[in-house]
């Protein structure tokens, strides 16, 4: 008898008393947490806390923010000491999934750079496109509420809303829209729809930024994994550069890979470089890319993570979203612009950790 109270114990001991995740605010309905504090965060004493301060700043220019952070948005203007305006009002969640893990993955992406002409040549002859002018967007939400984040696109045929056409339907029939400018590489402008923002360096030497405006209704297809379908590659040897180089060395089969990604994203004209969901402009290192379905825009959030052998530990905003950003602890870390950038973010897969600093005593 005894040796049962005793492994009942035991069993209680390691298992029952293991805390489970909770959804803590309301307007976090998806979203798991753990509560947690700043001396759990990896290296926190070591952030740059002025720094962070200016980016909560600029990030509180947006509503979006405002709701969140609401009276300390004003409050952070006239703050002395950045590290103790952190402790006194903020308190860190560890997000997990509803399953209680809390490992997910960090990818990376930047400004992709590229090489355009304003007018169509033998050089210059693939098109980088605006909004289509006949892309109908359906807004459901004053209908049916719960798909207030789902967006319907199509086209109007007769009397129905049909598809819009996929990447190779709108090859071979052209596009509806404006042109911004003519690129010099169909893959460089493949990879520009990847990372959403790019500076386009022209023929006459002048430089356009351009950024996500739209795209035609269709999931987005990650390339690579088709490329390990067909034993081009093995899984573990998939990265941006890797995909580049395979798709230089088979010309002939460049469309045949790039068409299994239906999705067709459509550009406008910036006044600043590269700029996410939020509409702000984005700072290395300090933004990252997320899935709204578990975290809001705007949201300041800690991220752990070995970025290409360093460990990064630091604290990033919310403010861009990507058709490969899914699930709760999933990040995408914007690293900057130039071929720096883009040799680290291409490389970049791994492990992280992720909390959403709130602030305390607030019930959202």
């Amino acid at each position: 008898m005894k040796r049962s109270i005793y492994i009942i114990f035991i069993i209680t001991l390691f298992f029952g008393c293991t805390k489970k995740p909770q959804v803590l605010f309301d307007s976090l309905p998806n979203t798991y947490l753990y509560e947690s504090s700043f001396e759990n965060l990896p290296n926190f004493e070591n952030e740059d806390f002025d720094a962070v301060l200016e980016n909560f700043k600029n990030n509180c220019r947006t509503k979006k923010s405002k709701k969140i952070y609401g009276s300390l948005c004003e409050e952070a203007k006239s703050v002395k000491n950045a590290k103790e305006f952190l402790l006194a009002h903020f308190s860190p969640y560890m997000i997990s999934t509803k399953e209680g893990e809390t490992a997910g993955l960090l990818t990376g992406y930047y400004e992709a750079s590229l090489h355009a002409s304003m007018k169509k040549s033998k050089q210059y002859h693939y098109p980088i496109y605006e909004t289509p002018q006949d892309l109908i967007i359906v807004d459901l939400s004053s209908i049916y509420p719960d798909l207030k984040k789902y967006r319907l696109r199509g086209r109007v045929r007769g009397n129905k809303l049909v598809p819009y056409d996929t990447r190779a339907q709108s090859k071979k029939k052209g596009v509806n829209a404006g042109v911004i400018c003519y690129c010099d590489s169909k893959i460089d402008r493949f990879f520009l729809e990847i990372q959403g923002s790019g500076r386009v360096t022209l023929d006459n030497g002048k430089t356009l930024f351009i950024g996500y405006a739209n795209q035609n209704g269709h999931k987005y297809k990650a390339i690579g994994r088709y490329l390990v379908k067909i034993g081009a590659l093995k899984p573990e040897e998939v990265s941006l550069q890797s995909i580049k180089a395979w798709l230089k060395k088979n010309p002939k089969r460049v469309d045949e890979v790039l068409n299994y990604n239906q999705s067709l994203v459509y550009f406008k004209e910036r006044n600043q470089g590269a700029t996410g969901a939020l509409g702000l402009e984005l700072t290395p290192k300090r933004s990252v890319a997320v899935d709204r379905s578990f975290i809001p825009l705007g949201s300041m959030l800690y991220l752990s993570a070995k970025v290409n052998e360093r460990k990064e530990n630091r604290i990033v905003f919310a403010q861009d979203t990507g058709g490969a950003i899914k699930g709760a602890v999933r990040a995408d870390f914007f690293l900057g612009s130039g071929d720096a950038a883009m040799q680290s973010a291409g490389r970049l897969k791994a492990n992280l950790k992720l909390w959403i600093l709130m602030p305390k005593g607030k019930s959202l």
